[in-house]
């Protein structure tokens, strides 16, 4: 069975393209963004929640994070601290910045967020992760990012990837193929898998059987699935079920063979422990053909992504 985690995305920094932030998050200070991510880091560790995911890119996420984790020393054996490298923050913590965040996936940049990351993590990080992999990314062939990512690795730290994009089923499978010294470099794999954009499921199973672990982002679309946003269907289902579309958009991810992570994104209590619900939520076969149906073209569904607002 699956497992819930909680992603800080949406409450690191003051602009996402998450819907209803106005609501969620009146007050996008630093210090009452501090604060809601502690609330929820807390809430989080109630809910029975290891998996903790940030990136140097989410704004002030793994900084909170760390204080958080300062405070409540020693640290609990069971929780799971991952972050991601490959993008940098650049809006400055400002709502109308013209570029949110840059992509670089050289070796520089991994030298450089690798030090920023351990500077504020130290040993409390399990995993690092290429953040947001592509097909054209040269981090699947550069031979001296693969050697400095696997000696990171000889420390300790597992080493894995995420994937944007209607390809993500291709750099999956590109990724997994790449070795050093004869070994697998990567063993996590996370991906966006909701019902509208299914389409990594299939190389997802394949990352599960090399052993990977499969970390599945992105499940509520963004907020397209939830609120105001969700979809008839979904909203049919979660009626007669008695729960949230949320839970409902979630249980579709806890219901694959191969997910081993489900992601929240709350940036609500009240939005966690609503999505925390997800996996008691039993679908029927007719439940997932329904959900099934929403899929659309990936190349559709990331023309939608990237047009929503950063706000």
């Amino acid at each position: 069975m699956p497992e819930l985690g909680l992603g800080l995305a949406a409450v690191g920094r003051p602009a996402y393209i998450t819907g209803g932030r106005a609501a969620d998050l009146p007050d996008r200070s630093p210090d009452a963004l501090r604060r809601r991510c502690h609330a929820l880091l807390d809430l989080a560790r109630r809910l029975g929640i290891r998996h903790i995911d940030v990136a140097r890119s989410y704004g002030r996420a793994e900084e909170f994070l760390a204080d958080w984790l300062r405070a409540r020393r020693p640290v609990p054996r069971d929780l799971f601290i991952a972050s991601k490298w490959g993008y940098a923050y650049t809006g400055d913590w400002a709502l109308t910045a013209r570029v949110h965040e840059v992509k670089d996936h050289g070796l520089t940049a991994f030298l450089r967020q690798r030090d920023e990351t351990r500077a504020l993590l130290g040993d409390d990080l399990d995993l690092y992760r290429v953040h947001s992999l592509t097909p054209d990314s040269p981090a699947l062939t550069d031979p001296a990012l693969h050697r400095a990512l696997a000696a990171f690795a000889a420390q300790g730290v597992r080493i894995g990837f995420s994937t944007s994009g209607p390809r993500q089923a291709d750099t999956i499978r590109a990724a997994l193929e790449i070795t050093v010294d004869g070994l697998p470099l990567f063993t996590s794999v996370q991906a966006t898998w909701n019902p509208l954009d299914p389409s990594a499921g299939a190389a997802l199973a394949d990352a599960h059987r090399a052993g990977c672990l499969v970390v599945v982002k992105e499940g509520l679309g963004n907020g397209r699935l939830t609120g105001q946003e969700a979809p008839g269907v979904l909203r049919r289902i979660a009626g007669e079920l008695g729960t949230g579309t949320d839970a409902v958009a979630l249980a579709a991810a806890f219901h694959q063979p191969w997910a081993d992570v489900v992601l929240s994104g709350a940036a609500t209590e009240a939005q966690l422990v609503s999505n925390a619900e997800a996996p008691a939520v039993r679908l029927s076969e007719r439940h997932l053909a329904a959900l099934g149906d929403l899929a659309e073209p990936a190349e559709a569904y990331w023309r939608t992504r990237a047009g929503r607002a950063w706000t």
